[in-house]
């Protein structure tokens, strides 16, 4: 079996600060993020969805984090055609527009083109130090399977290159009958690793939980099976803390794509209180049985 990484998709929430799973002398996010890689050998920046990091933020997280520690980012809004807000940009590449979110066809060329390298710069303190996991590309529920949109995926990776990208959809038809196997291999052909999600089924943004590899690297990201998955409210929508049934039954589909692959990255993406922790250091034990 390869390489298997369990981790989760933050370090910071609020509620999780508020559980008490940090003890009292993790004061500072230095001690916090110390203490987490002490417990978890990767983890995943949502925050970096929201607003493109700074390049002194990232060397910080390198230097607070022991060799060998695992950081996957996931991509700014703009850079996978989500609505983004004006206010997440960098000052001086705000658009002179009226509305609060824009997408990049609402930039000039020029200002679309300095916000992927800005992204993309500010990663290099976690290169430089090999902690650079991957860069996690989840396009929106309107990303449907077709030709443009699959040449927009070898777009993203020669943009990120020699980065590594993970893909995640969130439109069905991508593994709608036929489509499976034509994404799965369009997939391998091109080197790009693959997400497997588990999350709930029945909605605009539902994908199956296809456990597949497609590259020397697999991606598992379990986002919950909340009732409020529509909720605006993130922590109704992915407060669901998985039982161990559920891990029992995840584990040995886990260590057969393992089987598969050279690393594996495991993600809990179930970020409230510490539900993501607990789930993923049971998955990690399950997983080692």
């Amino acid at each position: 079996m390869g390489d298997v990484k369990v981790g989760t998709a933050s370090w910071t929430d609020k509620t999780l600060l508020e559980s008490g799973w940090y003890p009292p002398e993790a004061d500072s996010p230095e001690r916090r993020l110390g203490y987490y890689a002490e417990h978890f050998p990767l983890v995943e920046v949502d925050s970096t969805y929201y607003a493109p990091p700074a390049e002194h933020t990232t060397r910080l997280w390198a230097g607070r984090t022991p060799p060998g520690f695992t950081f996957n980012i996931k991509a700014f809004s703009l850079m996978t055609g989500h609505p983004t807000k004006v206010s997440a940009l960098p000052k001086d590449l705000r658009p002179d527009v009226a509305k609060a979110n824009v997408y990049p066809k609402d930039l000039p060329a020029q200002t679309y083109e300095d916000v992927w390298s800005r992204f993309l710069t500010a990663l290099d303190p976690l290169a430089d130090a090999g902690k650079l996991g991957l860069l996690l590309f989840q396009f929106p529920p309107w990303f449907t399977i077709r030709r443009a949109n699959k040449q927009t995926l070898l777009e993203v990776a020669a943009r990120c290159k020699p980065l590594r990208v993970a893909i995640e959809f969130r439109h069905a038809s991508w593994f709608e009958d036929d489509n499976r196997a034509e994404t799965l291999d369009f997939l391998r052909t091109h080197d790009l690793p693959y997400v497997v999600v588990d999350m709930p089924q029945g909605h605009r943004s539902s994908v199956p939980a296809v456990v597949e590899a497609t590259s020397d690297v697999a991606v598992v990201r379990f986002h919950g099976h909340s009732e409020h998955w529509t909720s605006k409210d993130i922590h109704e929508k992915f407060g669901y803390l998985y039982s161990t049934p559920e891990l029992r039954e995840w584990a040995p589909k886990i260590s057969a794509l393992a089987a598969t692959t050279g690393r594996t990255h495991v993600l809990m993406n179930n970020c409230y209180a510490d539900y993501a922790q607990r789930n993923a250091a049971e998955l990690d034990e399950l997983l080692r049985q």
